[in-house]
């Protein structure tokens, strides 16, 4: 099934719904509710949006096949650019609000503790994927180096909830739950590419 094109109802119900999250936190924050340790709070929340958002875009393909929907795949671009404003606002929340702008100590961070390595490798391997995820981008750099380009999404995403397992020090629960789904979801990407080739 051939998805439309343009901006369509449902992707401004897409792009609604991605709002949601930080409306929220903004909300909770007028409320004087973001807990005993806000600054913690609105970094954790900003970080497991984008992962969760980047989880989504990596499910849109095999859920679009499985239910037989094509436009599910137009959901991806949003998706993929809302992922990224939030891991966005995640490390300027870091840098701001948290570390105030202390380079010295946020350098020492990225070299020295492991899961924001992971994290700011991550963020820097994301940004050519936001850049270009246009089609005057598609147009420029041609079919296949753009797909090519945007296969570093089978990195970024693994690499995003290894920064997020290693984060949490407590209950590990929710991050070994991500890992899982993205074990699956790349699991199905190795499975079609090898039946592919048989």
């Amino acid at each position: 099934m051939k998805a439309k094109r343009g901006f369509t109802l449902d992707i401004a119900l897409i792009c609604g719904l991605c709002l949601m999250p930080v409306l929220w936190l903004v909300w909770r924050f007028v409320q004087n509710d973001l807990g005993v340790n806000p600054v913690e709070t609105v970094v954790r929340q900003l970080g497991v949006w984008g992962l969760r958002l980047l989880v989504l875009g990596l499910a849109l393909t095999p859920l679009a096949r499985l239910l037989r929907q094509g436009r599910l795949i137009r959901w991806r671009r949003p998706i993929g650019l809302f992922a990224f404003g939030y891991v966005t606002l995640h490390l300027l929340s870091y840098v701001v609000i948290d570390q105030y702008f202390d380079w010295a100590q946020i350098w020492s961070d990225i070299l020295k503790r492991p899961y924001i390595t992971f994290g700011m490798v991550a963020f820097v391997l994301l940004i050519p994927l936001a850049l270009t995820s246009f089609n005057a981008a598609i147009r420029r750099l041609g079919g296949v180096v753009w797909r090519n380009l945007h296969r570093l999404i089978y990195v970024i995403v693994p690499l995003a909830a290894l920064h997020y397992f290693l984060l949490v020090k407590a209950d590990k629960t929710m991050p070994l739950v991500y890992a899982a789904i993205i074990a699956i979801l790349l699991g199905w990407r190795v499975w079609e590419w090898a039946r592919k080739k048989v």
